[in-house]
């Protein structure tokens, strides 16, 4: 039995990320609020950025993590983002955690030498608690830095959908009738 505990062990050691880092940001995270900095360093990651929305619907977006590099001995490899939800059992990064939006893998930025980015995209989300997860081999010094923003989706126009149509119709045939009265 102590052997096949310490082969599941072993098994599992080496199967999860070397490292894996955890951020928390404020409620409806904003371009203020959202901030955030991780420096992986050498090695598979897997790091979360939690946050909650509240007052749902939200448009969430992970507004660009970059990481600018020295050299190519810096460049983080297979670097993805996905942004998840957090179960029904409410733990972050476990199995029944539904996949909202991703993965999206980096890509070199524009006019800047020595600089990948990831993220740039999002997705509609209710009420609940979520992670941005960010995944990749490190190198070197690598880290990176970015922000996940929330905003709030608007509501559906005034004077749109049945209601509207019934109210326009009504002052045509009002419109109407005035007109053919006054001829």
């Amino acid at each position: 039995m102590k052997k096949l505990l310490l082969g599941t062990v072993i098994a599992l050691s080496l199967a999860l990320p070397a490292q894996a880092a955890q951020v928390t940001l404020p409620t409806n995270p904003t371009s203020v609020t959202g901030n955030f900095a991780l420096t992986p360093g050498s090695g598979s990651f897997e790091d979360q950025v939690i946050f909650q929305v509240t007052g749902a619907p939200a448009y969430v977006v992970i507004g660009q993590a970059t990481n600018t590099f020295a050299g190519p001995g810096d460049m983080i490899q297979n670097w993805i983002a996905s942004i998840y939800n957090d179960g029904d059992d409410n733990i972050i990064n476990n199995a029944d955690d539904e996949l909202l939006f991703g993965p999206q893998a980096a890509q070199p930025c524009i006019m800047t030498p020595n600089c990948q980015a990831v993220g740039g995209g999002g997705t509609v989300l209710g009420s609940g608690y979520y992670y941005v997860e960010f995944t990749g081999v490190g190198s070197g010094t690598s880290g990176y830095a970015g922000n996940v923003s929330t905003f709030a989706v608007p509501g559906p126009a005034v004077g749109a959908g049945i209601p509207g149509i019934l109210a326009a119709i009504g002052g045509f045939i009002a419109w109407r009738r005035r007109k053919q009265a006054a001829a």
